[in-house]
């Protein structure tokens, strides 16, 4: 009787290990019951790979293989939670395998827009300046002692071209080393000056000089103040109006003679430095 039982135990034995699966994912099972887990992430496996993700995916699936055979591996190790977790793993990525779709189409680039057409080649145009000569200011000087002087003025001051007058007043006109005019000029300059008065048109420049004899700072400080001496007669007698005057020192600069002696006060180009020019303008 007890022969028969033990044969009868090896025959269930037999075939309950004869329909188990002898591995899982190339693993050999080490025990005859094994976790639900097992049999579960091979038909995951299974199924995606026939999906038709398995066409655009298949790197998913590969490493979901690998997953499950190292969760196997881990199981039989006796490292239970982490050879579950690595199953669970296996079964997400499967499924994700299984549900990839075609890449979407790549949309041929727009051709790029026409290149503008080249600039057509530029003409250079040629200009032509005509340049007008330069304007030649004519220069007409005479001595306020000269004889008949006023008729030599009204006579220039009448021809339409334009010109500069310059009247010139000796220093003999001017107390020595002073600003002050003699009566001798005063009498000139009345007489001379008159056909300012009915000529708008006439602009009178008073420049004054002097010899080269004293400092350069004293005399230009002289020289304008026997100009602006000469300007305060003209405007106090009203002869002429103020916006028709102006006044400018020269000092020693300017020489109408050189002086070879400057300390020859009254040597010929002394007193021919010595002076004050009216530059009666007509336009």
């Amino acid at each position: 009787m007890r022969t028969k039982l033990i044969l009868l135990g090896s025959f269930l034995l037999f075939v309950m290990v004869g329909c188990a699966s002898s591995s899982y994912f190339g693993v050999p099972s080490k025990a005859i019951g094994v976790p639900d887990e097992f049999g579960q992430t091979e038909a995951v496996i299974a199924s995606a790979e026939n999906s038709e993700g398995a066409k655009y995916c298949p790197e998913k699936i590969a490493r979901a293989k690998a997953l499950a055979k190292e969760g196997v591996e881990t199981y039989w190790a006796c490292h239970t939670a982490e050879g579950m977790d690595l199953l669970a793993q296996a079964r997400k990525l499967a499924k994700e395998a299984e549900s990839c779709q075609p890449p979407p189409r790549a949309t041929a680039p727009s051709p790029p827009p026409p290149s503008p057409p080249p600039p057509k080649p530029r003409v250079e145009e040629k200009v032509i300046i005509l340049a007008s000569e330069p304007k030649v200011e004519e220069k007409v000087i005479i001595l306020a002692s000269e004889p008949k002087v006023e008729e030599k003025v009204v006579a220039l001051a009448s021809e339409p071209k334009e010109k500069v007058i310059i009247l010139a007043f000796e220093d003999v006109h001017f107390d020595f080393d002073k600003a002050t005019l003699t009566e001798e000029a005063q009498v000139l300059l009345k007489r001379n000056i008159q056909i300012l008065k009915g000529n708008p048109k006439l602009k009178v420049r008073i420049a004054g000089y002097t010899s080269a004899s004293g400092t350069e700072s004293y005399n230009q400080k002289l020289s304008e103040r026997r100009a602006n001496a000469v300007e305060d007669y003209l405007t106090k007698e009203g002869v002429i109006a103020p916006d028709r005057l102006s006044t400018i020192g020269y000092g020693k600069t300017r020489p109408a003679e050189y002086e070879a002696a400057p300390k020859d006060l009254y040597s010929q180009a002394a007193k021919a430095n010595m002076r004050v020019l009216f530059e009666i303008i007509v336009e």
